[in-house]
């Protein structure tokens, strides 16, 4: 009679079932599938393309890629586990695992919310401070930020590992609403308003730089027709992750890659002595000694190519934010929930759907790179092409 006591309180407390969400879990349970193949294809696809494409390996990229591994941590461990508790509305791995889950599961969280700041304040430093950013970014500093972001998050949450339980409302491990108090409000309070406010300050102040740049490039250009002197034409690529290379320049707030810095070596002193102080009259940072300024190629008579260059930055940077703005979206319906109903009276399915909202978060990212960076989807495109090779030459031979 104990030992079935004992088995039924144990069901209960690992049980999320209520007749209001036995036909929600199936929407869930196809979510959770979608979301977890969609996220390990994807980040397994940027990992790879970064190790394969020397385009890809720049410094920014590994930013880029430390994110992905915090992605596909989530989506190829935890994400199944979630599936099956919604599937069968009761968590079935025991305790240990839902203490490791629910470690692993905010581990992953700011571990990304870490990499948005380094990514963020890597872009700034790119275009207000190039010698900070040389410092702070270099091989070294990479490797000590990236370790430092992942042993903050373990040292963050890792306390909590007492008070990890299972929670009915979401379906889910997480740490215990009440028990972890106050510490888990400081925690949060820490990771998502005043990290992820920190990051839209720094955006905000990169568009203002981005701004005060454009327009002193128009007056330039202008000054340069007025002028009506054609120098050569200097042809310039871009590089979509805008910041290996650096700076083209403060005006023109544009990244170009090391082949384009031996490209630009090869113009005419005249040119740069010409551009330089259009440059300086034009901006009050001094440019990095490395960096050709861009001024050159806005002399240029093909200004489409300067509005290309001018163009590429802003897409890297609208990238970034981009992603941002995802996991803000992904992330502040289920806080502002948990935040407004502390007696639990909201229907639960709102609970989970807030809950699943969050999942989108994981496996988002590769699909806005495919998107919005062009050596990204280069490089996904001959991924894909080379593991479909052996599949269309069977089909080949079956139909021959």
């Amino acid at each position: 009679m104990l030992m079935n006591h004992t088995n039924q309180t144990e069901e209960d407390l690992f049980s999320c079932y209520s007749p209001s969400v036995v036909g929600y879990r199936y929407f869930a349970v196809l979510w959770g599938c979608a979301v977890t193949i969609t996220g390990t294809v994807g980040n397994l696809m940027t990992i790879l393309a970064f190790a394969l494409d020397a385009r890809l390996r720049t410094r920014f990229n590994v930013l880029i890629i430390n994110l992905a591994v915090a992605d596909l941590l989530y989506c190829t461990i935890l994400q199944p586990i979630s599936v099956d508790s919604y599937l069968h509305l009761r968590w079935r791995s025991g305790q240990l695992w839902c203490s490791i889950f629910g470690l692993l599961l905010f581990l992953s969280n700011s571990v990304s919310i870490i990499t948005l700041c380094l990514v963020a304040v890597s872009r700034y430093l790119l275009v207000a401070k190039r010698a900070v950013f040389d410092r702070v970014f270099s091989d070294r500093g990479l490797i000590l930020l990236l370790i430092s972001a992942w042993v903050l998050g373990l040292a963050s949450f890792g306390p909590l590992w007492p008070v990890y339980v299972f929670v009915p409302q979401v379906c889910t491990c997480s740490f215990h609403r009440t028990r972890g108090r106050p510490y888990t409000t400081i925690l949060l309070f820490f990771y998502f308003f005043v990290g992820l406010g920190c990051v839209g300050a720094f955006y905000m102040l990169i568009y203002r730089r981005v701004q005060i740049a454009s327009q002193a490039l128009l007056r330039y250009r202008l000054s340069r027709r007025s002028s009506r002197k054609k120098p050569a034409s200097s042809v310039q690529g871009t590089d979509d992750s805008g910041v290996e290379s650096g700076m083209a320049n403060t005006c023109s707030c544009e990244m170009s890659s090391q082949a384009d810095l031996t490209q630009n070596t090869e113009e005419s002193s005249q040119f740069k002595q010409s551009s330089a102080k259009a440059l300086n009259s034009s901006a009050a940072n001094k440019p990095h000694p490395d960096i050709i300024p861009a001024t050159t190629t806005a002399a240029s008579s093909s200004n489409s190519a300067t509005s290309g260059d001018d163009g590429e930055f802003k897409r890297v940077t609208r990238m970034c934010f981009t992603v941002f703005l995802c996991f803000v979206f992904c992330f502040v319906p289920f806080l502002l929930l948990n935040i407004a109903d502390k007696h639990n009276r909201a229907p639960q399915v709102l609970h989970m759907f807030c809950a699943n909202l969050t999942w989108l978060n994981s496996c988002i990212n590769p699909v806005l790179y495919a998107v919005m960076n062009r050596q990204f989807r280069q490089a996904y495109h001959v991924l894909l092409t080379r593991a479909a090779a052996p599949f269309t030459c069977l089909w080949q031979a079956l139909r021959s």
